[in-house]
C-alpha cells in the first residue's frame, strides 16, 4: 500500500467524522436530543444487520449495509433535508450531487468510483438492494418518533395521509412486512392525536 493510498483513504475518514455534527429533525428514542446523521447511519445499518434476514433472496445484506453506511455522507455538505420539511427537491438533489463528488473524490479512483457508483444505486433506488435500503431509512425514524411520543411528527404537525405519501410509499415498495407492521402503531398514534 503506497503513502498515498492511505493518506487519501484517511482523508475520506476525517471528511467523514462531520456526519456526526449534521443533526436530524428526529430526535434520539428517549426524546432527549436529536439524532445527528452518523447516529443515523450506524443505526439503520444495524437494521439491516438484525432485520436482513427477513429480507427477499435477492437482496444482499452486504451492500444493503454498505448503502446505508454511505447514504447519508453527502450532508456534510448538502445538510439535512427533513421528510415533512419544506425543500426544494431539485436544488437539494444537485446539492446533494455536488456533494457526492467532493466526499468520495477525496478516496483513491478506485474506492472513489466504487463509493459513488453504491451511493448513486441508493439514490435511484431501482435495485432489490436499494429499494431495502431507501426502505429502511424510512423504517427507522418513525419507530424513533412513536418512542419519543411523536418526535417530528408532533413539531412538523404532520398528518397521517403526509406521513403515508411519504415514508408508507418507499417502505411498502422495499420491505411490505415492515410497513404492515408499522402501520397500525403509527395509524394509532395519528388517530388519537386527531391527525388521521
Amino acid at each position: 500500500m503506497s503513502t498515498e493510498r492511505l493518506d487519501a483513504q484517511m482523508a475520506f475518514l476525517m471528511e467523514a467524522d462531520k456526519l456526526k455534527q449534521i443533526l436530524r429533525a428526529t430526535k434520539i428514542a428517549d426524546g432527549a436530543r436529536y439524532e445527528n446523521s452518523g447516529e443515523h447511519s450506524w443505526h439503520i445499518a444495524l437494521f439491516a444487520l438484525v432485520l436482513g434476514a427477513d429480507a427477499p433472496a435477492e437482496v444482499h445484506i452486504d451492500r444493503v449495509i454498505r448503502m446505508l453506511l454511505l447514504h447519508d455522507l453527502v450532508e456534510i455538505d448538502a445538510g439535512d433535508a427533513p421528510i415533512f420539511g419544506d425543500h426544494d427537491a431539485a436544488e437539494m438533489a444537485a446539492k446533494e450531487d455536488a456533494a457526492a463528488t467532493r466526499i468520495f473524490g477525496l478516496l483513491p479512483p478506485d474506492q472513489a468510483q466504487e463509493f459513488r457508483a453504491i451511493w448513486d444505486e441508493f439514490e435511484a433506488a431501482e435495485t432489490a438492494d436499494a429499494r431495502f435500503a431507501k426502505s429502511l431509512d424510512r423504517f427507522q425514524p418513525p419507530n424513533q418518533n412513536l418512542a419519543s411520543d411523536g418526535g417530528s411528527w408532533a413539531e412538523y404537525d404532520t398528518r397521517y395521509d403526509l406521513f403515508e405519501a411519504r415514508v408508507g410509499t418507499k417502505i411498502k415498495r422495499g420491505a411490505p412486512w415492515l410497513w404492515d407492521w408499522l402501520q397500525p402503531r403509527a395509524s394509532a398514534w395519528f388517530e388519537a392525536r386527531g391527525k388521521r
